[in-house]
């Protein structure tokens, strides 16, 4: 979801500019605006949020409080476990409690939270929507509305051993599967690549695989789950998708003990040298280049994940804000996110934590590209990206696609029965999507 890396804390200084936008001031009479409610109502507010790993979320909120003496913000940092962090959430939206105001959302719970009115629409007259890159803008919207706005992103990399290609004479990372295939059999024949294996992603049973997946299939020119909410899993495209993670595996292309993998495991092997292309996120750029504990230090680069006849599509990771239906000071809480995904604060969080900003104008800052030699690559990843299955059930779905892609790749079932199997599953979870 989010980089992982432990940094220093922001500067509150850094933060000054990106307030004055916020303002304060009573609040208004509600009206209505194009149907969504205007937000009103200020105060002390609470932003629920999971573990700050990048030590910069005290820093940014001290910098709004001491602005905003009557608006002050309190964290409540969640479990690190997703899953721990949405039950949280979720439990405390059931009882309608007015605990929390500001919400982190994973990209993939801002449908349900909508469909189930845990959080408010954020109207089109108070939260201008247009700087932000409209795939992550796409992540927090249901039904053509704006939920959650787009606080971080990310997208999946290929990242690849630029020392390795050049030995057997590739000059460009491979825009296709067959011509990463292709590339593995040319250096693969190396001396130097003694001990080297061709590919590998995030193949353990969880979250990650159904992100791999639903990769692989979107990079065969198919989905996993069509705009109306219902499975697309019984087509050629779907089939191509899966089959190419599974002929991976039986070709050796990717070793069995990928089928054990996740991000960091398969970050520590690729630190390690064990292999010439791997899928990840933007976070390993970091400790990839860290000499100390890494042998391909300055010997990788990245690019956008290849596909079945041309680049390929990731899904998108990161992280949402959204406004609690309770909360008894929402346009506190609008300002709050209206600062947080501000130019000036975004930057802090990109060159203090590595966290991928949502604004577009970020993408061309000179700072941020010499701090994030990748950015440019990322946003062409982010700019082709699609969000995972945008369904109320999310944890459901998930859960199916990775058992049925786990149990194609290691051959308990052919990529037909998995496919059919998968079908029949995500139809009934997804019977009653509106």
């Amino acid at each position: 979801m989010g980089v992982r890396r432990v940094l220093a804390g922001v500067a509150a200084t850094v933060l000054v500019a990106g307030l004055a936008a916020c303002g304060g001031g009573g609040g208004t009479p509600e009206k209505t605006t194009g149907g969504a409610q205007e937000l009103t109502g200020r105060g002390p507010i609470t932003w629920a949020i999971g573990k700050d790993s990048t030590g910069t979320y005290q820093d940014i909120i001290a910098a709004w409080n001491a602005k905003h003496p009557d608006e002050k913000v309190s964290l409540a940092e969640q479990p690190s476990d997703a899953d721990a962090t949405r039950n949280q959430l979720v439990q405390n939206a059931e009882i309608e409690s007015t605990e929390y105001d500001v919400l982190g959302l994973d990209v993939t719970w801002a449908t349900e939270f909508a469909a189930k009115r845990y959080v408010v629409e954020l109207p089109k007259s108070q939260f201008d929507a247009s700087p932000y890159l409209p795939s992550t803008v796409k992540t927090g919207s249901y039904r053509g509305r704006l939920y959650a706005a787009p606080l971080f992103t990310g997208a999946g990399f290929l990242y690849h051993r630029t020392d390795l290609l050049k030995r057997a004479g590739i000059t460009d990372p491979p825009k296709t599967w067959a011509e990463m295939r292709s590339a593995c059999a040319k250096v693969l024949k190396l001396p130097a690549a003694k001990g080297v294996s061709c590919y590998t992603g995030q193949h353990k049973q969880y979250e990650g695989l159904t992100v791999n997946f639903s990769e692989a299939v979107y990079g065969a020119g198919g989905e996993v789950v069509g705009s109306d909410g219902k499975p697309r899993l019984d087509t050629p495209e779907a089939k191509e998708g899966l089959n190419f993670l599974v002929d991976g595996f039986e070709s050796t292309m990717i070793p069995k003990v990928a089928l054990t993998y996740d991000e960091e495991i398969g970050r520590a092997a690729y630190q390690k040298g064990k292999f010439l292309f791997q899928r990840n996120w933007p976070y390993l750029w970091e400790p990839l280049n860290d000499k100390e504990q890494s042998v391909v230090a300055g010997k990788f680069d990245v690019a956008p994940l290849p596909g079945k006849d041309g680049p390929g599509t990731s899904m998108l990771g990161g992280t949402d804000l959204a406004i609690s239906s309770f909360s008894e000071h929402k346009r506190s809480a609008l300002d709050f996110i209206t600062y947080l995904t501000s130019t000036e604060v975004q930057k802090t969080f990109a060159t203090k934590g590595a966290l991928p900003p949502t604004r577009t104008a970020l993408y061309t800052d000179d700072d941020l590209k010499q701090k994030l030699p990748y950015l440019e690559q990322l946003k062409v990843a982010v700019d082709h990206a699609q969000p995972r299955p945008q369904v109320i059930n999310y944890a459901g779905v998930s859960a199916a696609i990775s058992d049925a892609a786990y149990a194609a790749e290691d051959g308990s079932k052919t990529p037909d029965q998995a496919l059919g199997d998968l079908q029949q599953e995500l139809t009934k979870l997804t019977k009653n999507q509106p």
